[in-house]
């Protein structure tokens, strides 16, 4: 039976979409999108923003933290050694040992580096760091990452930004059926049918900004987003039809009268 919460590391969440903190046209709109897709996570890029900055303007002022937890990330490094600093300094500044673990490895695509991705979450596993790392969607990488030790992995549907949507299905479906911790989409997603055929596919979650922050309104994106995830998640609990090539009568012939 398909879980009812997201479980990442020992706590559970009953949202199972996790928004980004960036890129909104201000503060107060960023809050109200949080509140509206009733996320209980949100992402912090620990190397963009002033930790120190206890002012009203820090956007960290600005987000629900009775209701919402901090999943610092780890944007913006390039290698194994600058990913490890920068998780230590955000379980410091942060008091959380949950981090989305980055490790880029070209400019242009924002692919990540997946031999110094795997070097530094082995070695965050150890320091008892709980590490959900983002990665292609590759289904050998995230063996690999399972074997670890890492409590989720975060393959991309598209690359970041993008909004293309789900490019792959057939590979989020093969990690999804080959590896037993919780598969969250990150990077892609461009609108609410994207969040839905991602949910239907088993995904255990989505992690999105620039879809809810850059939208026009991203109050009322943030509220498609979460009604998507929750119609994506009951329509994969439920079980799809068998796909046919050919046409089933949708009531039963038995019984029909016929002329002679």
């Amino acid at each position: 039976m398909a879980s009812k919460t997201l479980n990442i590391g020992d706590k559970k969440y009953t949202s199972r979409l996790i928004l980004g903190t960036g890129k909104y046209p201000n503060n107060a709109i960023m809050r109200e999108a949080h509140a509206s897709s009733e996320t209980q996570m949100v992402t912090v890029a620990i190397r963009r923003v002033d930790l120190n900055d206890k002012s009203s303007e820090s956007f960290l002022n600005h987000i629900d933290r009775e209701k919402i937890d901090l999943l610092p990330n780890t944007a913006g490094c390039y290698n194994a050694k600058d990913a490890i600093l920068t998780c230590q300094l955000a379980r410091e500044a942060l008091k959380t040992n949950v981090v989305k673990l980055e490790v880029i490895g070209d400019e242009k695509t924002l692919f990540p580096d997946n031999e110094e991705l795997l070097i530094a979450a082995r070695e965050l596993v150890q320091q008892d760091f709980v590490v959900l790392p983002y990665i292609n969607d590759d289904v050998v990488l995230c063996k690999k990452l399972e074997a670890i030790g890492c409590a989720a992995v975060m393959p991309l549907a598209a690359p970041i930004g993008s909004g293309l949507g789900i490019r792959n299905p057939y590979n989020l479906r093969i990690i999804i059926e080959e590896i037993s911790i919780p598969v969250i989409v990150d990077a892609g997603v461009g609108t609410a049918s994207d969040a839905a055929i991602a949910m239907e596919l088993g995904c255990d979650g989505i992690l999105m900004n620039t879809a809810i922050a850059g939208a026009n309104d991203p109050v009322k994106m943030a509220v498609a987003m979460r009604q998507a995830v929750e119609a994506g998640r009951l329509a994969y609990e439920a079980g799809r039809i068998e796909k046919k090539l050919y046409a089933t009568a949708s009531s039963p012939i038995e019984g029909v009268v016929r002329q002679n």
